[in-house]
C-alpha cells in the first residue's frame, strides 16, 4: 500500500502563536510559510499547516508517536510552562502519564482547544 498521510490543515484563531507552540513543546523546526499556511514538519515528513479562521475553533485531537527521550523533553517544556496534563483523553486524571499497551502517554491541549497526544509505543502494538 502505498497511501500516505502528506498534510493536516489545523485551524486557529493565531496560526503563528500555534505553529510556534506546537513546534516548541515537540522540539520541532520552526514554523515556514507556505501560502497562507505557517507548516510544522514531522519526523515522518507529515506537515501540520496551520491557518487562521475565522469565529470559533472546533477543537481536534493529534497525537505523536515520539521515542522514550522525546517523551521526557517533551513532558519537561510542558511542566516548564506549568500546562496542565492529563494521563486520558478525557482529562480525568491531571498530572499523571498512562503506561497503554507497555509505553508512555499523555495528553495536553494547545491555545486553541486542540487535544494533543503523546505515547511512546502504538495503541494495539
Amino acid at each position: 500500500m502505498t497511501v500516505q498521510l502528506n498534510h493536516t490543515i489545523v485551524h486557529s484563531s493565531d496560526k503563528r502563536e500555534a505553529a510556534t507552540f506546537f513546534a516548541e513543546i515537540l522540539g520541532l523546526p520552526e514554523p515556514q510559510t507556505y501560502g497562507p499556511f505557517l507548516v510544522v514538519q514531522t519526523g515522518n515528513d507529515v506537515s501540520l499547516d496551520f491557518f487562521d479562521v475565522d469565529g470559533e475553533v472546533h477543537p481536534q485531537h493529534y497525537a505523536f508517536l515520539v521515542s522514550e527521550e522525546e517523551f521526557d523533553q517533551v513532558l519537561g517544556r510542558i511542566t516548564d510552562r506549568g500546562l496542565t496534563y492529563w494521563a486520558d483523553p478525557f482529562h480525568r486524571e491531571p498530572g499523571r502519564v498512562n503506561h497503554d499497551d507497555g509505553g508512555r502517554g499523555l495528553y495536553w491541549n494547545d491555545p486553541n482547544g486542540h487535544i494533543l497526544e503523546i505515547i511512546t509505543r502504538p495503541y494495539g502494538g
